[in-house]
């Protein structure tokens, strides 16, 4: 059984692979997919409440550094112990949601659908990381400026993401490395480089890799560990999927 789409209108009507895409192409895209603008909206409604109730501004500054720092923390840990998880496929009613927030990105890491988050939960993670701790700096005010620093800074990881994903070569020294160690991540071994834009915390936590010398291929890179042997006791997954994949995505027939 397949996974039912709902269809998108205009634009997003058909399906978009970043390795056959332009630089250009994606900079249409991107300001064109929903969870983009809800979450360029939802920034500027933050920044409108700011204006209405603003913290001072050691507050305000206080949770905007909050925010951005302890945004490529929660990104790792979310990465590395919920996407890379192996007990959300046990269960039937969360293996959908995992299908959908990371397994259909490691099956075919250039479709550009499935490389943005889900807005049901990606706003919630967001909200949690940033604002409650904003309001304990600065109340309100402080709220707001830490939830539009986490939205618009997901913005900027995921054109990030997007970028890495691209038929493109960056002329960016540090772009080039990043893209280089995230594809490393989707083609070499999956449970290192888990950042993003930073890999500090992997460095911290030993997970960070430099280059796929330092590490066997990993057999499972494409599946994030979900195999036929273990579809056979899990099979939601696989049932959501038309089965499992161990393949590389540039064998497989796209639409």
């Amino acid at each position: 059984m397949k996974t039912i789409e709902t269809p998108r209108a205009g634009f997003w009507s058909q399906r978009h692979h970043l390795d056959r895409m332009t630089l250009r192409e994606l900079v249409v895209a991107y300001f064109q997919y929903p969870a983009i603008i809800a979450y360029l909206v939802l920034s500027a409604v933050s920044i409108g409440v700011f204006a209405w109730r603003p913290a001072p501004l050691v507050p305000t500054l206080a949770a905007i550094l909050f925010a951005a720092i302890v945004y490529p923390l929660a990104w790792y840990v979310l990465h590395r112990f919920v996407l890379h998880s192996k007990w959300m496929w046990k269960s039937k009613v969360l293996a959908p949601t995992w299908k959908r927030i990371h397994y259909d990105h490691h099956q075919d890491p250039n479709h550009l659908e499935v490389l943005f988050g889900a807005l049901h939960t990606t706003l919630p993670t967001i909200a949690i990381a940033t604002a409650p701790i904003g309001y304990a700096i600065g109340g309100i005010g402080g709220a707001a400026a830490a939830l539009a620093t986490g939205l618009l800074t997901t913005c900027f990881y995921e054109f990030c993401h997007c970028i890495q994903h691209l038929a493109y070569k960056p002329k960016n020294a540090w772009l080039a490395t990043m893209k280089a160690k995230h594809m490393a991540h989707h083609f070499h071994d999956e449970t290192g480089n888990f950042g993003i834009t930073s890999y500090f915390w992997d460095k911290l936590f030993g997970t960070h890799y430099n280059r796929v010398s330092e590490r066997k291929k990993s057999p499972t890179v494409f599946n994030l560990g979900y195999t036929p042997d273990v579809a056979k006791d899990y099979p939601y997954v696989g049932d959501l999927s038309g089965g499992v994949k161990m393949s590389h995505p540039a064998t497989r027939i796209r639409d």
